[in-house]
């Protein structure tokens, strides 16, 4: 019999809580990440007023120099840590794998200068639209359409950029070029980057529509992704007839494997907030695991260099943490965590090297505190150990202190 008859898991993507021991081996933009702390740094900078999340202990996770807005409480209601990565990464992908399980020791491929000629040429025969090589480099999804959609308007050659993360991302206008053709460009892209010198975590169509100077992007995206290389706790729950619920990018980070209820892309932070809810309140889920991803502290404020919009963005999650917890049966385990840091306030636009906060509730504590700090795949031997499944690669479970 489970522990816990339901787990849920929310990733808060790229919130670190400090510099990993092993931080100065990444790099962000020639300087080192040894000097990175994505929460540290918010709550120096610009203040941070996190409640509910302090309550659970967030303060009182160990660092070198306290949260400067967030105070330990003297008795919290959870249990709180840092975990540390073992994998060779800082993406969402090695994150999220790791979380589940997984040793990645051979990163992914990034392109900061942009993609080789040779992939460039293939999807330009491939698709018969040229390859608009200015936008070949990292940039942010709105200004590459912003600064090239008006020349794909006219001339129809595709917008092909990258990221901090291992991703190849294709924008097109839905006018210009059919959903049917860039989805088709894609899956031909992911066809050809799926060994080294270019392995890349996911293929990503990104589809928009407007004129200039109003673009917006639209639903349609498309991520292909790779599977995992090994069996994972999803997996090992999946084929043990548990139910795996997916909220937001998760489905897309594992392509599909071992979830059996996927709730679908989220439009932003608070409607992935609504989609956990609702699967969490559905009378069909009884038993089992829901994995969600909140991506916005990543995507609209980490790499956007924005300490403000990324506090007011970890307020709104904070504000509605009570929600979250209400949805919650006595016998549930909430837990929270991140994948990676991106400090807003550090050098370039890349993730960061760091720990990741770890904070766990359930109404049926009797006790709290502090776990011993472990690593991202901790999370899923404890998970394994609920439900009477296999862990996968490593992890060692922390079940027994959650009491």
């Amino acid at each position: 019999m489970s522990k816990f008859n339901r787990m849920h898991l929310v990733v808060l993507d790229s919130v670190g809580i400090g510099a990993a021991p092993d931080a100065n081996d990444f790099v962000n933009a020639g300087v080192p990440d040894g000097a990175s702390d994505t929460l540290g740094h918010i709550s120096k900078s610009v203040g941070l007023n996190v409640p509910n999340m302090a309550k659970l202990g967030l303060g009182n996770i160990p660092r070198e120099t306290p949260l400067k807005t967030v105070p330990a409480e003297s008795n919290p209601t959870g249990y709180a840590t840092k975990l540390q990565e073992v994998s060779l990464g800082k993406d969402t992908m090695t994150g999220h794998w790791e979380i589940m399980g997984l040793n990645i020791t051979e990163p992914f491929d990034t392109f900061w200068n942009g993609f080789p000629e040779e992939i460039l040429t293939k999807i330009e025969e491939f698709s018969g639209r040229k390859v608009i090589r200015e936008a070949n480099k990292p940039y942010s999804g709105t200004a590459v359409i912003e600064d090239f959609g008006p020349r794909q308007m006219e001339t129809g050659e595709l917008i092909i950029y990258t990221s901090a993360d291992p991703v190849l991302q294709i924008a097109a206008h839905e006018d210009v070029i059919p959903l049917a053709e860039l989805y088709r460009i894609c899956e031909y892209a992911r066809s050809i980057t799926l060994e080294r010198p270019a392995l890349l975590g996911r293929i990503i169509a990104r589809p928009y529509v407007g004129e200039p100077g109003n673009f917006t992007r639209t639903s349609n995206r498309r991520d292909l992704a790779v599977s995992p290389f090994e069996s994972t706790v999803l997996d090992k729950l999946n084929e043990a007839g548990i139910d795996t619920y997916a909220v937001g990018k998760i489905n897309d980070i594992f392509n599909g494997a071992g979830i059996n209820h996927d709730m679908g892309h989220n439009k932003s932070n608070s409607h992935g907030i609504d989609n956990l809810i609702k699967a969490m309140t559905s009378e069909d889920f009884k038993h089992g695991f829901s994995f969600t991803n909140l991506v916005d502290f990543d995507a609209l404020y980490g790499h956007r260099r924005d300490p403000h919009g990324y506090r007011d963005c970890l307020h709104e999650f904070d504000q509605r943490l009570p929600e979250i917890i209400a949805a919650m049966r006595e016998d549930d385990l909430l837990m929270i965590t991140a994948d990676h840091g991106n400090d807003p306030t550090y050098a370039g636009t890349d993730h960061t090297r760091e720990y990741i906060p770890f904070l766990a509730y359930s109404p049926s504590f009797k006790g709290n505190g502090l776990i011993p700090v472990g690593h991202f795949s901790d999370i899923s031997a404890t998970i394994a150990e609920n439900f009477g499944v296999d862990k996968a690669m490593i992890g060692e479970s922390f079940l027994d202190k959650l009491v």
